[in-house]
């Protein structure tokens, strides 16, 4: 079983018992998005010695989860578990990394992001105009499924050029996930 170096920062202790399914990892736990101040210090503390990976559901409490963390812990990394990874049919409605495979979280895992706030801005907003992702009929859809392929999370048209900034994301990797979701779009239409 893959041993992972650093604490994964989760939501419970269901997502905890999940991740050991699938790796060898310590984790802490949020315990919902009103983190208090003695688990952030925790986790300050942690990212110091060992590292942190953010490891929060797809979902709006998850990124509010993520975003209080990469404020307190800017050198986290982080990791993304699609939606579709999180929302097995047994779950109902039910959406999060408690719900994901062993293998969907070893692929996340694989797929680790550090932030960089001094990356240079490879994709511009006039990039994703052009290519449906903002400001248009269909641009949600393609956000998610560009996300997904990138393993960058769902963000809204406002965030996305911040996130693809933020994670380095390359124009080559940008413009071959694009051509995975027109592909899709595609075959759809069909």
């Amino acid at each position: 079983m893959k041993k992972i170096k650093e604490v994964l920062v989760v939501e419970g202790k269901d997502d905890t018992k999940q991740i050991n399914r699938a790796v060898n990892a310590d984790t802490i736990e949020t315990r919902g998005s009103a983190i208090d101040d003695d688990t952030l210090t925790l986790i300050q503390k942690l990212a110091d010695q060992r590292g942190v990976i953010i490891f929060t559901d797809p979902d709006f409490s998850g990124e509010k989860i993520r975003k209080i963390v990469a404020e307190a812990v800017p050198n986290a990394k982080h990791a993304f578990l699609p939606k579709a990874a999180g929302r097995p049919e047994k779950a109902g409605g039910s959406l999060g990394v408690e719900h994901a495979s062993p293998d969907a979280i070893r692929a996340a895992l694989d797929h680790v992001y550090t932030e960089t706030t001094a990356a240079p801005t490879l994709i511009t907003h006039d990039d994703l105009l052009a290519a449906g992702l903002i400001g248009g009929a269909g641009a949600k859809a393609r956000r998610e499924q560009l996300g997904e392929i990138l393993q960058i999370g769902y963000v809204n048209g406002k965030q996305l050029e911040k996130r693809l900034r933020m994670f380095g994301i390359q124009p080559a990797d940008f413009a071959a996930a694009l051509q995975q979701v027109r592909e899709k779009e595609q075959s759809h239409d069909k």
